[in-house]
């Protein structure tokens, strides 16, 4: 009885040592360790842990936990225990499971039209050897919203108001990297014209070809382009007073090449079909609603959004227009991924393996910002930037990104 006794205190010191080294050395433990407290699931969607030797349990009788997987079947809050060998804990998980969302994924070329709220400085100029715009502290990239108290609609209005002035000062209010500056402006004379002048250029518009993201069809919304629209000289965010999203064609295409970007060339002002209205303008890409419900003529039922969680390297499919045949799906790889836990653009990176749209674009080239992702069956995210130096390479977002920044709007209205 002794003998036994001493060897099962050996074999369980053993194990003990035998643990204690694994959760410090062993690579899956310390992966294990650097596990994020809470996932988030919908009902059915499964999800991967290289677990190693460590098993997953739970009382829970909702979830199904079975070779490094985890699945649930009704919503809520639940635990997951990570145990070594099914015996010493290692890391307690939180579930947050939610209903299934379903979207349309896009892929539709679509036409940008936005016009500013205010007037953006793309840049100062001297009037009569002097800058009034510059002598009031104004420099590229602040947007004017108001003269006197009264709001800019356009650059036209902002030159009514100083010629207006007669060469009084003005009271500016101005946006600068989102806080609010007043400032006094007084407009020169400019002989050579007889016009008072404030010395500075000014946009109040834009447009451009992307691609739309998604469409929800519980609210009518959608997401497109998965990046700001940002002016073209000053790469400041424009901010949205009105804005269409239209009916695009693609008439052309420049190949992307190393160092090069390339690009979908669009037509859609000439003659406008109105999609929907723009909202808002945001790192994550325009947002609004769309008048018409979106068919997708690859998915008509739509598909069931996935989480980060569910996101894996390996393969998966982009849904883009890159001529006249609309909407394909186009072969990529995730080769990397992000665990974020703020919104970013930068969630992954993909590479372009489908040898069609490599022929003809030489990769992610600008206009495809937009273009959904989709892997096992799921809409995991959009498009974003294309790699300078690499156009076969680009990043992409966590669709969950574009989805909380809608729903942070909605509750904003």
């Amino acid at each position: 009885m002794k003998r036994t006794t001493n060897w099962m205190r050996k074999t369980g010191g053993g194990l003990s040592l035998l643990a204690a080294a694994w959760m410090v050395f062993s690579p899956t433990a310390q992966a294990l360790r650097a596990l994020p407290d809470t996932y988030r699931l919908t009902v059915g969607q499964r999800y991967e842990l290289n677990t190693g030797v460590a098993v997953l349990s739970s009382q829970d009788e909702t979830l199904s936990l079975s070779g490094g997987g985890i699945s649930a079947r009704e919503t809520g809050e639940k635990q997951v225990s990570v145990d070594l060998f099914g015996l010493f804990p290692i890391r307690q998980l939180r579930l947050n499971v939610n209903e299934e969302t379903r979207l349309v994924p896009g892929g539709a070329a679509v036409g940008v039209a936005l016009a500013t709220q205010g007037v953006l400085v793309v840049g100062v100029s001297d009037v009569a050897g002097q800058s009034p715009a510059q002598i009031a502290g104004l420099r590229a990239g602040d947007v004017i919203e108001t003269i006197d108290g009264q709001p800019l609609t356009d650059s036209a209005h902002l030159t009514r108001m100083v010629s207006a002035s007669g060469g009084a000062p003005l009271t500016i209010a101005f946006r600068r990297d989102g806080a609010l500056r007043t400032a006094q402006l007084s407009p020169t004379l400019d002989r050579s014209s007889g016009q008072y002048r404030i010395g500075a250029w000014v946009r109040d518009s834009t447009a451009g070809v992307g691609t739309l993201s998604y469409y929800n069809p519980e609210n009518g919304t959608y997401g497109a382009l998965g990046h700001a629209i940002n002016d073209s000289d000053t790469g400041k965010l424009l901010p949205v007073r009105t804005g269409s999203l239209l009916k695009a064609d693609i008439v052309d295409v420049r190949r992307g090449q190393k160092g090069t970007p390339g690009e979908l060339r669009g037509t859609f002002l000439k003659d406008q079909v109105v999609l929907g209205t723009i909202a808002e303008n945001t790192n994550l890409g325009i947002y609004g609603v769309l008048s018409e419900a979106y068919q997708n003529p690859l998915y008509p039922d739509g598909l069931p959004v996935g989480y980060q969680e569910s996101v894996v390297t390996g393969p998966a499919v982009i849904l883009s227009t890159i001529d006249g045949e609309g909407v394909k799906a186009y072969q990529v790889e995730i080769i990397q991924k992000s665990r974020q836990m703020i919104p970013g653009q930068k969630s992954m990176i993909l590479k372009v393996t489908d040898e069609e749209l490599l022929a003809k674009t030489g990769g992610i080239v600008q206009g495809m910002s937009g273009s959904p992702i989709i892997q096992n069956g799921r809409i995991i995210g959009a498009v974003t930037h294309v790699f300078v130096d690499d156009p076969t390479q680009g990043y992409g977002l966590y669709i969950e990104w574009m989805l909380t920044t809608a729903q942070g709007m909605e509750n904003a209205a």
